[in-house]
């Protein structure tokens, strides 16, 4: 079971998360501070947390900052501050996403799921498929003797679709796991970046395909 941390001063945003949560499947374990937060975090396996921004003692700016330096844990900022520069300061500070209130708790729960996702996806620092060895520390890809260094996005479409061979996957989970949720393009880029993955690495050369399937969306195989 995954636990999640909640931070916020407020008791009743903690209770209703714990609620939505803990009826998800999740177990919950709470935090009315940033101070509270990391006293939690040295005591237990968290694997995401909610972090209020707006709090006493240390703020979820300074946490956030915090758990980047010593986890390697998803962060979602849950505030009352819906200003450009109030999310470019929580990005800046180390956040994965950013949540203002009033929020709907079935959209706390669709936007943890897709960070846990995405998480998950980056958890192994290397992946080994047909002939590619494929580092997420170094983002390089090695096969036969070459080194390839792709661009970002085409390296991280490359690493979902490797970390679950035969798993199709949509282009609206593409879209979600790569560019993120906040992305406003036409999701027919991924066909664009299927397409350069393909001329990168056929099959006869490397052992692996990314097919096409039909009406539905994309798997490797090898």
């Amino acid at each position: 079971m995954q636990t999640i941390l909640v931070v916020d001063d407020d008791a009743h945003i903690r209770e209703l998360l714990r609620f939505y949560l803990q009826r998800d499947g999740y177990h919950v374990v709470q935090a009315e501070d940033g101070q509270e937060a990391l006293e939690v975090l040295l005591e237990t396996d968290i694997h995401l947390a909610i972090v209020d921004i707006m709090m006493p003692k240390v703020d979820g700016y300074a946490l956030c900052k915090e758990i980047r330096q010593d986890y390697d844990i998803p962060v979602l900022m849950l505030t009352a501050k819906g200003e450009l520069q109030d999310k470019e300061k929580a990005f800046d500070a180390g956040s994965d996403d950013y949540v203002v209130k009033p929020f709907e708790p079935k959209e706390i729960l669709f936007r943890i799921k897709a960070l846990l996702r995405r998480f998950n996806m980056t958890n192994d620092e290397v992946i080994q498929v047909g002939a590619l060895s494929i580092n997420r520390r170094s983002y390089e890809v090695t096969a036969n003797g070459k080194t390839f260094v792709l661009p970002l996005k085409e390296f991280e479409l490359l690493s979902q679709l490797a970390s679950f061979p035969n798993r199709i996957f949509t282009r609206e989970q593409l879209i979600e796991l790569v560019w993120g949720n906040q992305y406003e393009g036409n999701d027919r880029t991924v066909d664009v970046h299927i397409k350069r993955l393909r001329a990168h690495f056929c099959q006869a050369d490397y052992g692996i395909e990314i097919e096409t399937v039909r009406g539905v969306g994309y798997k490797l195989v090898t």
